[in-house]
């Protein structure tokens, strides 16, 4: 019998895999890489947007008290907005004070003051709150979050850094300027 001709690749046994990578499974093998990497990053991105911040973080301590201005720049019946803070400063018609969220119980969206109606209307799922943050439409099952106000030296000032859930409005929240 004659011992069989085997060919080899290169001088290299038969048993030994081929060294080269072919360029398709190259590539096949760095677009898996890159998918996945991609795949990580949104959903690293996607977990830290849904995640809460920490209570006592640096980020919620950092300026939390906002200066709004003089209390007589408020006038009685009004809404002023304050985006910085997110927040309402509403003078009711006997001149106490509200610090109201600007965001829904419902789902946090933004509830702007709509004048004409006298009410916050949520975009979001029509739910509505009236000019002391009670619930007057729902979904909504709850009044808009406050927060405490502070009034030195006639300065009206905002801790939003303490946000208040409430259920209903209640007049021990209504904050009054001192008599002079």
């Amino acid at each position: 019998m004659k011992p069989s001709k085997i060919k080899t690749l290169k001088g290299k046994k038969p048993d030994e895999a081929p060294a080269e990578v072919s360029r398709r499974s190259f590539l096949s093998i760095l677009w898996s890489a890159l998918g996945l990497v991609a795949l990580m990053e949104f959903l690293w991105m996607t977990f830290s947007f849904l995640r809460p911040a920490k209570p006592g973080s640096a980020e919620n301590q950092a300026n939390t008290v906002i200066n709004a201005g003089a209390v007589v720049s408020f006038a009685p019946g009004t809404v002023t907005a304050f985006q910085s803070g997110e927040f309402y400063i509403v003078r009711l018609n006997d001149g106490g004070l509200l610090a109201l969220s600007c965001k829904c119980t419902h789902l946090g969206c933004t509830v702007p003051w709509i004048e004409k109606e006298k009410k916050f209307l949520c975009p979001c799922h029509a739910s509505a709150f009236d000019i002391t943050g009670n619930v007057i439409n729902s979904p909504a099952t709850r009044s808009l979050d406050i927060f405490p106000v502070i009034i030195e030296n006639n300065i009206v000032r905002v801790d939003t850094g303490k946000r208040i859930k409430r259920g209903n409005f209640d007049p021990k929240q209504v904050i009054y300027p001192p008599k002079v």
